[in-house]
């Protein structure tokens, strides 16, 4: 079988990760024990936020808190239909229905006025999105979150990094989300990490993960049922030390982002990467580009299989959550989220990690313009 010589994603590891899994492997724990313990405390500080509890996943960590804020079954929570399925799929697995909101054009994250308008009395809670790393607006989401009465939950599954208004992002929801699967900059195969600054929220987050041996004759505990969503110590000694090369991680991706910039303005007819003005900094999660208004939904398609045909693994960066089955079969219609649509018909993700060479990024760029003269050369920016 032919692979891809030029992945979507490829981990940055050193012998830094190998040693710290060495030293689980043969150590008497390797399911959730002290090396997730001390994952969490450094995560913590990394953001400056009180409490951090780890999970298995993004997804995982997404229902647990809108179990802990109580939302389930007749309530609503509204979010971007421009995102990946799993978050949707948390708010379902809670009982409670997802109300989407369409998107800024230019940012690609949830629009606040946009949400304002989808708010009903049902509304618990609304979650922000720093979609492809880009942080949402974070100010206006706070205010009118204040102002509804409902919480604020932000989604970091695809961020870690950026920085808006002068804090990073995971610091700006009631709860906070983060995930630790590919594509991302810090990967420890699978898992995530949920944030948090109240006390009484951390405590029910964690018993609504798992368990202590020590807590198995507990009558108060007992009470609630958990997902036994743990992050294994094995797993953790990866993501840690991932965290503390964080800021090298980020910088080896900023050098081969430099390049794409670099050979894509040449390339006419798409949208240059944008960055809002409260926010100062983006570490983007894919390297995507947004094609012009003439192509098409089948012709990005046709550009993505010519670049997987040079071995080159791209693809489409969204699929827009109002026209997938589960939410199509909720009463969501093609139409519904213009821009959201738009956007998504025309965006390619590319291949974007520290493994890349300036050489290997002009071949990529290359191709996909070579692959675009036939389909839509010179089209329009907007």
């Amino acid at each position: 079988m032919k692979t891809t010589s030029l992945p979507l994603c490829d981990p940055d590891m050193s012998e830094f990760e190998l040693d710290a899994v060495r030293q689980v492997l043969i150590s008497s724990s390797l399911s959730a024990g002290p090396v997730v313990e001390e994952f969490e405390a450094a995560f913590a500080q990394y953001l400056g936020r009180k409490h951090a509890i780890a999970v298995a996943s993004g997804e995982i960590g997404l229902l647990l808190t809108l179990q802990a804020f109580g939302i389930g079954k007749g309530d609503e929570v509204v979010a971007s239909a421009h995102s990946f399925r799993e978050t949707a799929h948390a708010i379902m697995l809670s009982g409670a229905r997802p109300v989407f909101a369409d998107i800024d054009y230019w940012a690609g994250t949830i629009s606040p006025d946009k949400a304002a308008a989808v708010l009903t009395e049902r509304t618990r809670a609304i979650i922000g999105a720093n979609a492809n790393g880009h942080p949402a607006p974070w100010a206006p989401l706070r205010e009118l979150a204040k102002t509804a009465g409902v919480a604020l939950i932000e989604d970091s599954t695809e961020a870690i990094g950026s920085i808006y208004k002068g804090s990073p992002v995971g610091t700006f929801g009631d709860c906070s989300i983060f995930d630790f699967s590919q594509p991302g900059a810090l990967v420890c195969g699978e898992g995530g990490m949920i944030v948090t600054d109240d006390d009484d929220r951390a405590i029910a987050i964690r018993r609504l993960r798992s368990r202590r041996i020590d807590e198995r004759s507990s009558v108060v505990i007992g009470a609630v049922a958990p997902l036994q969503a743990n992050l294994s110590d094995l797993s953790a000694a990866l993501g840690l030390a991932q965290l503390r090369r964080i800021d090298v991680l980020l910088a080896r991706r900023k050098c081969v982002e430099a390049w794409y910039y670099d050979y894509l303005r040449s390339f006419e007819g798409i949208k240059d990467p944008y960055i809002a003005p409260d926010v100062e900094e983006v570490h983007w999660f894919l390297y995507v580009v947004h094609l012009g208004t003439r192509f098409s939904r089948s012709s990005r398609d046709s550009i993505v299989d010519d670049l997987r045909r040079e071995q080159i693994e791209a693809a489409a960066y969204s699929q827009p959550l109002h026209l997938q089955r589960l939410y199509f079969n909720a009463g969501y219609r093609r139409g519904d989220f213009f821009v959201t649509e738009k956007v998504a018909d025309r965006a390619v993700a590319l291949p974007f990690h520290a493994h890349l060479t300036e050489a290997q990024v002009a071949f990529i760029v290359g191709t996909m313009k070579d692959a675009s003269i036939n389909v839509g050369a010179g089209a329009a920016i907007y």
